[in-house]
């Protein structure tokens, strides 16, 4: 039994560090074109966010994978860019996740998801507004709008992939 144990341990890690690596380099091709950051911020690893509704224990693949990215990125502050970034990223997977399993069907899920995430770049504006003086509002409504995009184009994405992933059984497998 502990074997087995060790064993289901072991793969959660396993796929959480590649949900991590993965995250990072999606957000390296959007850094690439200057879209990870500041006001505009098509960050293609965004869509990892819906794996929550598959599974609250991908919470710690994508916190990593965030993390990394924001230490990476030297556009903004480091010592702005993580707490506000995790903690964003963090508080949305943690209400979703929370939330998620109690609705019926997985686009409600999604959409919750999306209106979770675009809501929480108050946090992001706000990041900006410290760091550059940039205007809170404008600031907030591209932020917003960008998660809102973004999301929202990954959401049919991640179920079309779910259907042959199967990310709610990945880490019991």
């Amino acid at each position: 039994m502990t074997n087995a144990r060790s064993t289901h341990a072991l793969r959660e890690i396993v796929v959480n560090a590649l949900i991590a690596a993965l995250y990072v380099a999606l957000w390296l091709v959007a850094a690439t074109f200057n879209l990870a950051s500041l006001a505009i911020q098509f960050r293609v690893s965004e869509g990892l966010n819906h794996l929550i509704v598959f599974d609250k224990r991908y919470f710690w693949g994508i916190t990593l994978g965030v993390l990394i990215a924001d230490v990476l990125d030297r556009s903004t502050p480091v010592l702005l860019n993580v707490p506000f970034g995790v903690g964003q990223t963090m508080i949305s997977l943690l209400l979703v996740g929370f939330v998620a399993p109690k609705l019926p069907k997985l686009w409600m899920k999604m959409v919750l998801n999306i209106v979770v995430f675009t809501i929480s770049m108050a946090m992001i504006a706000w990041m900006l507004h410290l760091a550059f003086q940039l205007p809170f509002w404008l600031t907030y409504l591209s932020t917003g709008l960008s998660e809102a995009f973004i999301m929202t184009i990954t959401a049919p994405l991640m179920a079309a992939v779910n259907t042959a992933v199967h990310f709610d059984k990945v880490l019991d497998a």
